[in-house]
C-alpha cells in the first residue's frame, strides 16, 4: 500500500524495522523537526509541525503494523476474528475497515477489489473473511492501539 511505502520512505526503514529502531529514528526526527526550533521564522515553524505531524503519524502507523506490535495482540486478535461476528465493514482504496460485535475494529490492507466484492456476495461473510481476508493481509487494531515501544 502506498501508505505504508511512503511512511517507511519517510522514516528511512524497512519492513524489517524493529520497533525499538522505529523508537530511535523517531527520537531522532523529532529532535530534528521539532517546531520550537524554529522560532525565528513563521514559515520555517509551520512547516517543521507539519513535517513533526507526518513523522508522528507515520511513527503510529509503523508501529501499529509492525510484526511486534501484531505477535504482542495475535491472542486477542485470534479471539476476536474466530469467535465475533462482523458487525460492519467498509471499503475505500484497497483497505477494508471490519468491525465486530466485540467492539474491536481492524483495517486489512492491499486487499484486492475483486476480494472485497466476493465478501460482498458471500453466504456467511464471517466465513468468507476468516478463510480469506483474517490471515492474509497485513493488518491493524483500529479500536486498541497498543504499542510499547
Amino acid at each position: 500500500m502506498k501508505k505504508i511505502v511512503d511512511y517507511r520512505k519517510l522514516l528511512g526503514v524497512n519492513e524489517a524495522a524493529e520497533l525499538q529502531e522505529l523508537k530511535t529514528i523517531y527520537r531522532g526526527m523529532m529532535k530534528t523537526w521539532h517546531p520550537d526550533k524554529f522560532q525565528h521564522s513563521a514559515e520555517e515553524k509551520e512547516a517543521a509541525e507539519e513535517k513533526s505531524k507526518t513523522i508522528i503519524e507515520a511513527y503510529h502507523f509503523l508501529v501499529s503494523i509492525a510484526p511486534e506490535t501484531r505477535n504482542q495482540t495475535i491472542a486477542d486478535y485470534t479471539l476476536t476474528t474466530s469467535s465475533s461476528n462482523i458487525a460492519d465493514f467498509e471499503y475505500k482504496s484497497q483497505v477494508l475497515k471490519v468491525s465486530f460485535l466485540d467492539g474491536s475494529e481492524y483495517e486489512y490492507f492491499d486487499v484486492p477489489k475483486a476480494v472485497y466484492v466476493k465478501l460482498i456476495n458471500a453466504d456467511s461473510p464471517g466465513r468468507f473473511a476468516r478463510r480469506h481476508i483474517f490471515n492474509n493481509y497485513v493488518y491493524r487494531s483500529v479500536s486498541r492501539l497498543v504499542a510499547s515501544a
